[in-house]
């Protein structure tokens, strides 16, 4: 018995190290990724999309304040929905990588990784004929590899998120919260599909309603946003 527990411990201190340990160290050193920006404008990036519901709901929503934003996608729902991804390239928004099946870096192996990468970026590249340099992992997890498996990309984290894939958080909470981080330099993230994994479906859709509403007031206190593409060579 005394073996079986010695081997439960083995794996478990094996799966800290491999994903928890180097997500924190990471995270908390800013090793290899980007926080903040060092402009006056802040950024918005959307993850987890396209959706054929609210994407396009966000970006017409984007178009009315001319705002351009860096989104964040799901490889296999970019060949769901590769018209939405060709709408973004063409309206100026940035495309980044997120993954292609929404899957933590904490459970693939470097060549697993490598692949949801690569996979992910052809999707993009096919839709939108540009290159494609940024990647924010799920869940922002990362792995012992991962700096090395994503270097040819820059690692976009973020300054404020807000838990808006929850409903209960969309609905009722965000608009005051981004009203609060709202700051120079800050890098928002948000969720334009409630499809992923401990989402809730209806949710981007209260995002998107309080969304409109700081958009709003962000233009009558003159609070500029720009798309990280805009900063590549400084990032």
């Amino acid at each position: 018995m005394s073996y079986v527990l010695i081997g439960i411990a083995l794996v478990i201190i094996l799966f800290l190290c491999y994903g928890a340990v180097p997500t924190v160290l990471i995270r908390v050193f800013e090793w290899g990724i980007v926080k903040r920006i060092h402009t006056k404008e802040m950024a918005l990036t959307f993850d987890d999309g396209p959706n054929p519901k609210y994407t396009p709901q966000l970006l017409d929503l984007l178009k009315k304040y001319h705002i351009k934003a860096t989104f964040f996608v799901v490889g296999s729902n970019v060949k769901k929905y590769p018209e939405i991804i060709k709408r973004m390239a063409d309206e100026g928004h940035t495309i980044g990588i997120h993954s292609f099946d929404h899957i933590s870096s904490w459970i693939l192996s470097p060549s697993q990784l490598k692949k949801q990468l690569e996979m992910t970026e052809k999707a993009i590249t096919e839709c939108t004929g540009e290159k494609v340099s940024f990647y924010r992992p799920p869940w922002g997890h990362f792995n012992l590899f991962t700096l090395w498996v994503s270097k040819k990309y820059t690692k976009i984290m973020w300054s404020s998120i807000f838990g808006d894939w929850k409903v209960a958080k969309a609905k009722n909470g965000l608009l005051e919260e981004l009203r609060v981080y709202a700051k120079e330099g800050a890098i928002f993230v948000l969720h334009d599909n409630g499809d992923t994994l401990g989402a809730e479906e209806e949710a981007p859709g209260y995002m998107i309603r309080n969304l409109e509403i700081f958009l709003e007031e962000s233009k009558q206190r003159n609070i500029q946003f720009i798309t990280l593409k805009e900063l590549e060579r400084d990032l």
